[in-house]
């Protein structure tokens, strides 16, 4: 079975028109990102959110998008999350894991048990409960993909910000076990490791350890960007762009990875 050269670029992602995709936190910053991007190459698109104001928000940018409120890290959530999506979209060729939270900034003696585990529930439990549901429903679409957002915190140690770095490794392992155990189903598991991306929650993260270290949020972001070999922030629409290859004909032969979008963060 011989390849041709792709016409155009709608072409060389072809096989995204008529997929249907679930995002998680798919209303705002990354998620919304991927889900405009994905519907604007013909996907049909689910998202759950824990904002309200955000899903009317993405209800207008993305007019037909299935939608409802859910917290990943609640069984009964993704139960409801799951039964929108058979209802909705009638089946599923696709989950994206991208619902997560930043976790606490602090010393390792000073985080909170509690704020621990909901930073361990949200980025790495959550995507458990939203996969056991979706593996059956990519079964029985004859195979799909699965997407797990894990983090350059996934690669390289993460002083002040342990939960989530261990969260976004664990992500990595979890990732390379789907794939091997999927694999035979015709289901890719592939992860994203975004780097410093542009939005809110970066802001938060820089203003938080600033204030930390007793430095203005400038010097805060510089010292960031100095860790990253292009010196830049990426764009929530980089990842997007990740994830339309590894769903689209393009990535077909692509599981297991872990894959940097992150302008190559060096360190942490």
């Amino acid at each position: 079975m011989g390849h041709t050269v792709p016409a155009s670029a709608a072409d060389f992602l072809r096989g995204l028109s008529g997929q249907r995709v679930l995002v998680t936190a798919g209303a705002s910053g990354i998620g919304i990102a991927i889900a405009s991007t994905l519907s604007a190459l013909g996907a049909k698109i689910a998202i759950c959110d824990i904002s309200d104001e955000a899903i009317v928000s993405a209800r207008k940018q993305l007019p037909g998008v299935a939608a409802c409120k859910a917290d990943v890290s609640v069984d009964a959530d993704v139960d409801a999350l799951f039964a929108m999506v058979k209802r909705e979209l009638g089946g599923l060729d696709a989950l994206i894991n991208n619902a997560g939270i930043a976790g606490p900034t602090g010393g390792v003696d000073e985080i909170s048990p509690a704020d621990w585990r909901r930073c361990i529930d949200v980025c790495l439990t959550g995507q458990f409960l939203c996969a056991r549901l979706a593996v059956p429903m990519l079964k029985a679409a004859g195979g799909g993909s699965i997407v797990n957002m894990s983090s350059a915190a996934g690669r390289h140690g993460y002083a002040f910000r342990t939960p989530y770095s261990s969260a976004k490794f664990a992500v990595v392992g979890f990732t390379q076990s789907l794939a091997k155990e999927l694999g035979p189903s015709n289901i890719r598991v592939n992860a994203i490791l975004p780097g410093i991306v542009e939005g809110p929650r970066m802001h938060k993260v820089i203003a938080d350890r600033a204030a930390q270290l007793g430095l203005s949020h400038e010097a805060m972001e510089e010292r960031y960007l100095e860790k990253v070999s292009l010196r830049r922030m990426v764009s929530p629409y980089d990842v997007a762009d990740m994830v339309a290859f590894l769903l689209s004909a393009a990535g077909a032969s692509i599981s297991g990875q872990s894959l940097g979008v992150d302008g190559n963060v060096e360190t942490l």
